[in-house]
């Protein structure tokens, strides 16, 4: 998709001293690089960090209009967890707000200020739930990066789509940085208030491109259920996300990549450090492979050749736990599941549901291409194996669309799949009775 032309922005950016020069006419989009945004249209403000000014910061809000630009800034790959460590927001009328929720953890007065607003944030599913843990928590929302995916858009990125939509450049190079780390730098403060920045420009855009593209709905739909649902459930077993877990061969190795993972954890939350940064998943699955027997043992395998001398008793004490274990309670070599089991497998097992999975996949991609979508965006691949797996005695779009409904699918995917679902499981049932 090609970028569109930037006089969507050159009003307001006119006025901009601290931006560099704007076009006085709204560019070629295929020959005019991106313009930089290099700074705030009014500067950086200062950061809330106590009550009186979170209370001016509130009224100020409160009587804002429009949507609100809502962001924030977590210390992946450093901390403990995904909690915020600076929220931004701007709304019309109001500017742009940079709070501590560290100074200010209770942020509810602000969420309430903003309640009746739409916010607008860029892949919401990932700042919702520590936005929750402060007291923010929209009743509307405009999710951009969603929005860009229904229109087809090949990269979703905030950078990407403020280049490709509006024709500015975002700085991104503090993306990754600590925002733990206090106090936090100037140029990592005016890289999170350019976040919010053209947030709401980028959703006014991609809003008329949605009504054009008859997706409007869709994507209202699709806010709505972001809103609406619970918070996701804690994984049962999330020792299993660690990365090389294939390569464990049998209970007896999974029960000590559990017990090194639990402890890992342990000590991670106890230093409010990523568990990462405590013990490689790679050092956990070499010593799950090695079963040493002894702290000498367990010292001479490499990744563990700088671990410090004082924990290396406490990873052995975890791996010799895991080989004392009853034969009852070792993991099962595949987790626990109320779903069908992985793909993968289907071709041996059950030939018959794979060959309904691969008919399903087809007719979703057809659909998904005539529309411009990705696949997971018109039906959750997790419902498309469901319905493959265990399909309703009738295979009716009648039939069909409960189904649908009940593994979470929006009105406006089963309006466009239904039929099709229902089509290809009749072809396969018709043919195999004829057979």
């Amino acid at each position: 998709m090609k970028a569109r032309a930037r006089s969507v922005t050159v009003g307001f950016v006119t006025d901009a001293p601290h931006w560099e020069s704007p076009p006085v006419a709204a560019p070629d989009p295929d020959t005019t690089p991106p313009i930089p945004l290099v700074a705030p249209r009014d500067g950086v403000p200062p950061v809330v960090a106590d009550s009186d000014t979170l209370a001016a910061v509130t009224a100020s809000f409160r009587s804002g209009s429009g949507p609100v630009a809502v962001d924030a800034e977590r210390a992946s790959g450093y901390r403990y967890g995904q909690r915020a460590y600076l929220v931004q927001l701007r709304r019309g009328g109001t500017g742009t707000a940079l709070i501590d929720p560290i100074s200010c953890p209770d942020l509810s007065e602000v969420g309430a200020a903003i309640a009746d607003a739409e916010w607008v944030l860029h892949a919401a599913g990932q700042d919702l739930p520590c936005l929750a843990e402060i007291g923010l928590r929209p009743r509307r929302l405009f999710d951009t990066e969603l929005a860009g995916r229904l229109l087809g858009y090949p990269r979703v990125s905030l950078g990407v789509m403020v280049e490709t939509v509006l024709g500015f450049s975002l700085e991104k190079g503090h993306s990754a940085v600590d925002w733990s780390t206090r106090p936090l730098p100037e140029p990592w403060l005016r890289y999170a208030a350019l976040d919010v920045e053209v947030l709401i420009e980028l959703r006014d855009e991609l809003q008329r491109e949605l009504r054009e593209a008859g997706k409007l709905d869709w994507a209202r739909e699709e806010f709505a259920a972001i809103v609406a649902a619970p918070p996701p459930p804690g994984r049962p077993e999330p020792w299993r996300r660690t990365s090389g877990l294939h390569r464990a061969r049998g209970r007896r190795q999974l029960a000590v990549v559990r017990s090194l993972w639990e402890t890992r954890d342990a000590m991670a939350r106890d230093r409010d450090m990523t568990p990462g940064r405590v013990l490689a998943d790679a050092a956990i699955i070499d010593a799950a492979l090695a079963m040493p027997r002894s702290v000498r043992d367990l010292a001479a395998l490499a990744l563990f050749a700088r671990v410090p001398r004082a924990s290396l008793s406490r990873w052995y004490a975890a791996v010799d736990a895991a080989r004392g274990l009853s034969e009852a309670a070792l993991p099962l070599v595949t987790a626990p599941s109320d779903g069908p089991p992985p793909a993968r497998l289907w071709g041996e097992r059950e030939p018959a549901a794979a060959e309904r999975l691969t008919a399903l996949r087809t007719v979703i991609a057809a659909i998904a291409d005539e529309h411009h979508l990705p696949t997971e965006n018109l039906l959750a691949p997790d419902t498309v194996r469901r319905v493959a797996w265990t399909p309703p005695d009738t295979v009716t779009s009648d039939a069909i669309e409960p189904v649908l409904r009940r593994h979470g699918a929006r009105e406006w995917q089963i309006r466009l799949t239904a039929a099709a679902i229902s089509g290809a499981l009749d072809r396969l049932r018709t043919r195999d009775l004829g057979a």
